[in-house]
């Protein structure tokens, strides 16, 4: 890589990245090794056994098929093309050396990553890129065990990471902005729409969103104002349609920003204020209903219907990356 020193970090171009190497095998790991490679990055894919790799390579195929099927690739290439740029690899060892960026999609667990980092950390080029894909950990505390924490930075992306846009952005307490701003345009680079965040916070913007909603709706559930199924339709067929075209704070000023006023000096304190779990959601845990993993949480998944649901689901985000590729030529 071709880089100057900008006080103690890297500072590295965007075009000085041309391997990528995936940490992590699973269902954002797969696919986040797959967004690279489809926008033209020699990926490694670094799994801990032959059994993980050769799962992950299984789903790359078919998910790398439903972009085919979609018209979504590059001009004139095909899926075996795609996969051709993917090599799996057992251990950080062989796994990491020569990579420009690394990204890592492991267990949501403070120790779990900051041991993987600690042992990547080893055998990585030293002016390489090392990127979280955490939900929502610090990742301040996630480079604590680095010996160069500048250049580390959260690359938070959506599941199903394949078919969602977004990916957050978000710097720890040390890190160089040139890094930052890196993972931004490399982002842009592979499709995604990157959000670039000023300084961490826990569960960074969208999960902090989600689970203010979260908290209301599992409220107004538990005090039997409406049950699972309603609460959902609402958010469906207003929130949620109006807000995927306008955001909720512009919705708001075309609202009438006194209108919303008024209704947060009588709402708010009505509203849920608790700051622990819901007891609705520990009840759940508590009786392994945790959704579609074990075929039921507050609805059911078993059979057909949560199949039907799902494909659903992804049939129209595929639409909507389709949509917006049309917009973008």
């Amino acid at each position: 890589m071709g880089l100057t020193q900008c006080g103690a970090g890297p500072t590295v171009g965007l075009d000085d990245i041309r391997t990528v190497a995936n940490v992590g095998t699973g269902t954002m790991g797969h696919a986040i090794a797959l967004q690279f490679a489809l926008a033209g990055y020699a990926t490694r894919l670094v799994g801990r056994s032959k059994s993980s790799l050769d799962r992950a390579m299984a789903n790359i195929r078919a998910d790398a098929g439903t972009f085919a099927d979609a018209g979504l690739l590059r001009d004139g290439e095909s899926v075996n093309d795609v996969l051709a740029r993917i090599t799996p690899v057992i251990g950080y060892e062989q796994g990491v050396a020569d990579a420009d960026f690394i990204i890592e999609a492991i267990a949501e667990n403070l120790d779990v990553k900051r041991e993987a980092w600690r042992e990547i950390e080893q055998f990585a080029p030293k002016d390489a890129i090392f990127a979280t894909n955490t939900s929502g950990l610090s990742p301040t505390s996630i480079a604590s065990v680095l010996e160069r924490p500048e250049r580390f930075v959260v690359a938070h992306f959506w599941n199903p990471a394949h078919l969602m846009p977004l990916v957050e952005v978000v710097p720890g307490e040390r890190t160089d902005p040139q890094v930052l701003d890196t993972t931004v345009d490399l982002m842009k680079r592979i499709g995604k729409k990157p959000a670039k965040l000023n300084r961490e916070a826990l569960g960074f913007i969208g999960n902090r969103l989600q689970m203010a909603v979260l908290r209301e709706e599992f409220h107004i559930i538990q005090e039997g104002i409406a049950d699972a199924a309603t609460v959902d339709d609402v958010m469906k067929y207003s929130l949620g349609r109006r807000w995927n075209l306008v955001g909720p704070v512009a919705s708001i000023d075309l609202g009438g920003l006194d209108v919303f006023y008024n209704i947060s000096t009588y709402l708010f304190d009505d509203m849920d204020n608790g700051t622990g779990p819901s007891p609705l959601l520990a009840e759940k845990v508590k009786a392994g209903d945790l959704g579609a993993k074990t075929g039921r949480g507050f609805f059911s998944w078993q059979g057909e219907d949560g199949k039907r649901i799902i494909g659903q689901r992804d049939a129209a985000l595929l639409q909507a990356l389709k949509d917006d590729a049309a917009v973008e030529k």
